[in-house]
């Protein structure tokens, strides 16, 4: 009897500390879903204000390449009140002691990598939507779906389900709809060779954007090894840094930059909202990177590439509302595809999230069996 009673408050305390662990286990979830979230509202609000403000500048009477490429990378600055919130603490934590942080030549190589290939990207991104109409340009931009799950199964080790494989699916088709719109006013106003260029050039940069994500995810796995925040930053404000200086470069060897004076003086809307254009498209693309970078770091370059997608078709329904464009059934159906595919890769996460669960509770009854 005395055995048995004195089992009795191991029992209890054991059951206790579970209700903790299911509990802090439950915040945890919660926190990061939340984080998720406001990730995700980044990427849709980020990407269609710039790419509207984009449209905008160029239907307004905007000529200058460099200048709209410089806007997608020069707004970095705003990252730094964000990055001096998470500077760390003088006394590092034991995680911080055991994680062997990269050296300063490794730092400056792969910020220097990415942020070239992040300019050529911008300038490549440019072209394309400056020479292709709206729908064959978002068709295209899909593609890069197909590009980051092949570069993710070899560089991350992705795996794919048959949720992810419909989310991939009905996301592309969604995109892939677009093109079947009228687009032939615009189409006349282009010329056939520059039509080709815009075409080659936004396939080479869907490629390209699609291996600058699964690169990222590469390095925060295997390079920066941390699970800070400030890394995040970190990486946005370097990458963007590098890509800003190098557009800046080509911009004045091109010497576009001595018709911006003209440029600015002949802008329909005015002086004024030309540069209220630029500087809204740069916070833009800036608030479109936290989302993206955030959520690389916190599921996979897989996922912010399905989010980005998910944006594509929310584009047109902007056009009917500023810009008065149609809105016909294809762009109805395309949103509807769209929104599928997002719940279905939503709903594999969710899976995951439910095993990863069973795995915790287990494991924490195998430990409590063993203290017993």
């Amino acid at each position: 009897m005395q055995s048995f009673f004195t089992l009795l408050p191991d029992a209890d305390m054991s059951a206790e500390t579970e209700n903790v662990r299911r509990g802090s286990s439950r915040v945890v979830q919660y926190k990061w879903w939340m984080q998720i979230a406001l990730f995700t509202m980044f990427v849709l609000s980020g990407q269609s204000a710039a790419t509207m403000l984009g449209r905008l500048y160029f239907n307004k009477g905007g000529k200058s390449k460099w200048m709209a490429t410089l806007v997608q990378t020069a707004g970095f600055p705003i990252m730094f009140p964000l990055i001096l919130m998470y500077l760390p603490s003088k006394t590092p934590s034991k995680q911080q002691q055991i994680t062997k942080k990269p050296s300063w030549t490794t730092l400056v190589i792969l910020y220097m990598f990415l942020g070239v290939f992040l300019a050529v990207m911008c300038m490549l991104y440019t072209f394309g939507l400056n020479f292709l109409p709206v729908s064959t340009f978002s068709l295209i931009c899909a593609s890069q779906l197909a590009f980051n799950a092949f570069f993710s199964y070899f560089l991350n080790k992705q795996k794919f389900t048959p949720y992810i494989a419909n989310s991939l699916v009905l996301l592309s088709f969604s995109s892939a709809l677009l093109v079947f719109q009228s687009d032939s006013e615009q189409t006349a106003k282009t010329s056939k060779s520059k039509y080709i260029i815009g075409f080659v050039c936004t396939v080479a940069a869907s490629a390209g954007y699609a291996l600058m994500l699964s690169t990222t995810q590469f390095a925060f796995q295997k390079i920066l090894k941390s699970q800070s925040h400030k890394v995040v930053y970190d990486m946005i404000v370097y990458q963007n840094l590098v890509a800003s200086v190098a557009i800046v470069v080509g911009l004045f060897a091109s010497g576009e930059w001595k018709d911006i004076g003209d440029e600015m003086n002949g802008y329909e809307s005015g002086k004024v909202s030309y540069i209220m254009n630029l500087i809204w498209t740069a916070i833009s693309w800036q608030i479109f990177s936290i989302g993206c970078v955030g959520l690389i770091f916190e599921v996979s370059s897989l996922f912010s590439n399905v989010i980005s997608t998910l944006g594509i078709p929310i584009v047109p329904v902007l056009a009917v509302v500023f810009f008065h464009e149609k809105m016909n059934g294809l762009k109805v159906i395309a949103m509807l595809l769209a929104i599928w595919g997002f719940a279905s890769y939503i709903y594999q996460h969710y899976l995951d999230d439910l095993k990863e669960k069973e795995k915790a509770r287990i494991a924490n009854r195998q430990v409590d069996l063993t203290e017993i």
